[in-house]
């Protein structure tokens, strides 16, 4: 796929009463701290007639005077150095290219190196939170790569600014503000306690024999594949995970489980072998913050097994571990963590980050779940997305579960394995055994 780049420039707040204000610091929180530096970045496709590009940038320019974080940078505050968001209208990257060709001929159903193609150059050093792409099509489509630091804000956030992105391009109110993180807004208790091992989960003690990172060409060995869950598919398999519980399990805890075990027998791990998955938990109803919070705040839940256990085992069993490790991450353990970090426990002990980005997750999984956020809500004013997907993660056993573009309740799970382990898990995705 040939792009050809038309233009790129900087769209920067459209404040309603015209004068800017003045440049405000807000310092990272504990959640912005303790989460993955790296960009998130996401694929839309618009069918003809998309909108026009002067709509989509009136509209950034608008939602950008509410959300002035994500027109701002990441920096220091000027007088104790803390890290912070500098909310100082530098704008967002917006970049205008075309493709000579269909859109249907040239778009991937599944990432692929391709669609790097669709958004900015993302390499070096990037000075703008949020950056752009919007590529035009010759049958009238448009693509929109849209890319955003992960410190800046999490999916829920992300996902505000997108739906408010899309009413305010068709003049419609945009919904509540955004709430930013302040000095007062995470307290510790009066008398701190630490009742979880925060120490071994959020963070870790690095040592000199303790590399965590990228791993030279793996990528190259890494596809990424589409599975597609139809909702009679899922309906089966929360009836089989569920059989004898009063509760059924949620579609989510379902799919999760059943992903799990196909990837570990993917993988033809030994079964005393541990597998882990790493899963976000959103803290705002758990600390009881308002669903408008701008940042990050979520933690994780780990769910661990033996291979063997895991496999032997029927769905259900894998499905329990999920619940009940989740069901943990609650608002008792969000507060440990808040009397654990505020008073700087892990610089003070030399810790690092656990999320950190990797080539190869084996024998773990993380999984990142849109299936409830409201992606397929941006309207620029011709209508929903004709599909959208994550863009090219080449990092093995990193799933993203999204809903179908079908509507139906299907699910689509963006799968990297590696290429000697994608028959194996072709031929089990699909059994119910």
């Amino acid at each position: 796929m040939e792009v050809k780049v038309l233009s790129s420039k900087l769209v920067k707040p459209a404040y309603n009463a015209g004068a800017t204000p003045a440049t405000e610091y807000i310092p990272l929180s504990i959640f912005d701290r303790v989460t993955f530096q790296m960009q998130m970045a996401i694929i839309y496709a618009f069918a003809s007639p998309a909108p026009s590009t002067a709509a989509i940038e009136k509209g950034l320019a608008a939602v950008l005077a509410q959300y002035r974080a994500f027109a701002g940078q990441l920096g220091v505050h000027p007088d104790d150095g803390a890290p912070s968001f500098i909310l100082n209208d530098r704008g967002a990257r917006l970049v205008e290219a075309s493709v000579d060709a269909d859109l249907i001929d040239m778009a991937p159903a599944k990432p692929t190196p391709e669609l790097l193609k669709l958004h900015p150059d993302l390499e070096g050093e990037l000075e703008e939170v949020v950056l752009l792409q919007l590529t035009r099509f010759r049958c009238g489509s448009l693509a929109v790569g849209f890319t955003s630091n992960h410190v800046v804000a999490d999916g829920h956030a992300t996902s505000n600014f997108l739906v408010a992105w899309g009413r305010a391009t068709r003049g419609l109110p945009m919904g509540a503000p955004p709430v930013h993180h302040h000095k007062d807004l995470f307290k510790p208790r009066s008398s701190p306690r630490v009742e979880h091992d925060h120490r071994n989960r959020e963070y870790y003690l690095p040592s000199p024999t303790n590399v965590v990172g990228h791993h030279g060409d793996v990528a190259d060995n890494i596809v990424i594949h589409k599975a597609h869950f139809t909702k009679d598919f899922i309906a089966g398999l929360r009836g089989s995970a569920s059989e004898g519980r009063g509760r059924p399990f949620s579609r989510f805890e379902t799919i999760l489980a059943h992903l799990w075990r196909t990837m570990t027998r993917a993988r033809d791990l030994s079964p005393e072998e541990t597998t882990t998955i790493r899963l976000s938990v959103d803290g705002r109803h758990r600390l009881g913050k308002p669903a408008e919070y701008f940042g990050n705040m979520v933690l994780w839940a780990f769910p661990r097994a033996t291979v063997g256990d895991l496999l032997n085992r029927p769905l259900k069993h894998a499905a329990q571990v999920i619940h009940d490790e989740v069901a943990m991450v609650d608002g008792g353990y969000f507060q440990s963590f808040v009397d654990f970090a505020t008073p700087g426990a892990a610089d003070k002990e030399g810790l690092a980050r656990s999320a950190v980005c990797k080539d190869v997750m084996c024998p773990d999984v993380e999984v990142d779940s849109w299936l409830t956020f409201p992606f397929y809500e941006l309207d620029f004013g011709t209508g929903s997305p004709s599909y959208f997907m994550p863009s090219y993660f080449p990092t093995e056993g990193m799933l993203f579960l999204t809903p179908s573009y079908i509507g139906d309740g299907s699910v689509d799970a963006f799968v990297p394995v590696f290429q000697h382990n994608l028959q194996a898990f072709k031929e089990c995705c699909y059994s119910t055994e």
